[in-house]
């Protein structure tokens, strides 16, 4: 009888713990648009592709790790098909490589905050990708977000061409949404393959293809020459690795287990705000009423189109 009564405190208890998990999630993934802004202040010739292969560098034994363990304690008929293999390397590339790639480029060009607010969109092109590869319409509440979505990232551009915060802000802004786009053509991907494999193999397998990717990439472009960056760019890449890239990962797809993906993406919503404020303080980018009121559009267009019908 005990047993029974104190189900409801643990699953409630469950839920706070995995909100809280979501949220440093959050918090993880929104300061590394700070992180990369501020090594491209401390080395004006770093590259994004040497700051991402120190970022995959670091964070590549921590999921080789978690993906040994989960070798280990699959059992023979857990054992990943040629199909799941080509779905973990493609989704690998075009998730955790590509996307970050992209990323990283376009914030040479653009602030951490206007960045962060493209990034935000993806559940926007999630809709788009979906409707589109069904062949079935997009419904009211669906049309009001995008269209509040995309008005709400209207303002916030207008208002950075108006600052005249960036000559190549047409450009920077076109890298990060495709780094968006690909990012949505991940997230649709990668649900089929984690319920084939579960979230953490899924996570540690494709982030190390990525890593593995980001290595033959910057052996392309710079051959094996050895780095001679300035300290501070090693102490922010291992923050970044660490703080921005691992640990948030993982807390994400722990905090999802336990409050479920459509909560998640609500809660993760803080964290275009938590670019802002950050970005406010660290890097002394501007923040006007107009980008606040573009910001709120963002959040309430990607809040209905994230949560369930």
């Amino acid at each position: 009888m005990s047993h029974s009564g104190s189900n409801p405190t643990h699953a409630h208890r469950q839920i706070i713990i995995g909100g809280l998990f979501v949220l440093l999630a959050a918090f993880g993934f929104s300061a590394k648009s700070i992180l990369v802004k501020l090594a491209y202040e401390a080395s004006p010739q770093l590259d994004a592709i040497t700051l991402m292969l120190l970022r995959m560098a670091i964070s590549l034994p921590f999921f080789l790790v978690v993906a040994l363990w989960s070798a280990r304690q699959s059992t023979q008929a857990q054992l990943l098909k040629i199909q799941d293999k080509l779905m973990v390397l493609g989704l690998g590339i075009l998730g955790y490589y590509l996307s970050s790639w992209l990323d990283f480029e376009g914030l040479a060009y653009i602030s951490a905050g206007l960045e962060r607010l493209i990034l935000f969109l993806y559940p926007t092109y999630v809709v788009l990708l979906t409707a589109a590869l069904q062949r079935r319409a997009i419904n009211r509440h669906q049309a009001i977000a995008l269209v509040l979505s995309y008005a709400g990232m209207i303002l916030v551009f207008v208002d950075n061409v108006l600052q005249a915060a960036s000559p190549d802000l047409i450009l920077g802004s076109v890298l990060v949404a495709s780094s968006s786009l690909s990012f949505a053509v991940f997230m649709i991907g990668s649900g089929v393959v984690i319920k084939q494999i579960g979230s953490m193999r899924f996570t540690a397998y494709s982030m190390t293809v990525a890593c593995i990717v980001t290595g033959l990439h910057f052996l392309v472009l710079h051959g094996p020459a050895p780095l001679n960056l300035p300290i501070k760019v090693y102490g922010l890449a291992t923050i970044m690795a660490i703080f921005s890239t691992v640990v948030p990962a993982f807390l994400m797809n722990a905090g999802i287990q336990r409050v479920g993906a459509g909560s998640a993406a609500i809660i993760s919503s803080v964290g275009p705000i938590l670019t802002l404020a950050l970005a406010f303080f660290l890097l002394d980018e501007a923040l006007s009423f107009t980008q606040l009121g573009g910001t709120v559009l963002i959040l309430i267009g990607v809040y209905v189109v994230s949560r369930k019908k």
